[in-house]
């Protein structure tokens, strides 16, 4: 598995997505069944971490911290999901975002892990001493 190319596809798939967010925060709101300035606020700022996360894996595609940023931002968004969720009134919208996002969660870990076995940058090897 090449997890440098993984690395570079996910910070073009953040790009992607914060453009999205920060583009038409009111309308994936309204999609959501969350349509209130406080929802779209934090959309648009969702927007711009994505935009940050996917810039720095443009930047630095094996650097594991980078797509160990993502899984963190991936956590964020599950947590918000799941408050958007009780309030939506349109909760099948919001299951499958929530369904997105714990499959790009999935994705982001493997690359991460996958990444941290190859550098050992974020978690170093431990060397096994022979007695």
């Amino acid at each position: 598995m090449d997890y440098k190319k993984l690395g570079f596809g996910l910070g073009l798939f953040s790009v992607g997505l914060g453009l999205l967010e920060v583009a038409a925060p009111g309308r994936l709101a309204r999609w959501l069944g969350v349509d209130s300035k406080t929802a779209k606020t934090t959309i648009a700022l969702f927007g711009a971490r994505e935009l940050l996360a996917g810039g720095m894996l443009l930047r630095g595609p094996a650097v594991s911290t980078n797509v160990w940023n993502r899984v963190i931002g991936d956590g964020i968004d599950i947590a918000a999901l799941a408050m958007a969720f009780a309030r939506s009134n349109r909760r099948p919208a919001v299951g499958g975002a929530l369904g997105f996002v714990g499959a790009a969660t999935l994705l982001d870990s493997f690359a991460a892990r996958g990444l941290d076995r190859e550098t050992a940058r974020t978690f170093p090897r431990s060397e096994r001493v022979a007695t």
